[in-house]
């Protein structure tokens, strides 16, 4: 691993922690690797197995991307270093995945769209250590990584977290998100 990605890595709080496949999680940890999920003992559920169940996608995504949107505005002291660009990156690679799962007629994600989906995660990552105070903040409140890890190989669950990538987009633009 080189040293730009050991340092993102850091800086995102997961420095000096195995990244395992969302299949192989053991308790106590959540999917970004952490241990103990900042201190929680290794009896209650990760972090992702709670997120799973509160934070799913359903006919309301929009409705959830104006939430998680509005609260980064409240909450988000640096929230004008977000600008668009940056949203927009994520967006990008969820959108050269997006026109390849569209292509595909299985209900299964093939193998490399799989292993694409975990390049993603593996991305969204570097962003949050690159932006420790503007993109990470983002992506905990949308929960883009448990969203990941809850596709599995569903071509459906992945449209439905491409659209709601497309939201997050949307409402950021319409709150007044700057362009840079």
């Amino acid at each position: 691993m080189s040293g730009d990605m050991r340092e993102a890595l850091r800086k995102a709080g997961l420095a000096g922690e195995p990244l395992q496949p969302a299949k192989t999680q053991t308790r106590g940890t959540d999917n970004t690797g952490r241990a103990g999920s900042r201190g929680a003992p290794p009896a209650q559920p990760s972090r992702s197995q709670t997120a799973a169940a509160q934070f799913t996608l359903g006919e309301n995504y929009t409705a959830q991307a104006d939430q998680v949107i509005q609260e980064l505005k409240r909450s988000l002291r640096d929230y004008q270093r977000f600008t668009t660009s940056k949203i927009r990156n994520i967006l990008a690679m969820v959108s050269e995945i997006y026109n390849d799962v569209i292509t595909e007629q299985d209900d299964l994600l093939s193998p490399e769209l799989q292993s694409r989906i975990e390049y993603l995660k593996v991305r969204l990552v570097y962003e949050c250590g690159r932006e420790p105070y503007v993109v990470k903040p983002f992506v905990t409140k949308a929960g883009l990584l448990d969203l990941l890890n809850n596709i599995g190989g569903s071509r459906e669950n992945f449209k439905k977290f491409s659209r709601y990538m497309e939201a997050l987009v949307a409402y950021h633009r319409y709150y007044g998100g700057q362009d840079k």
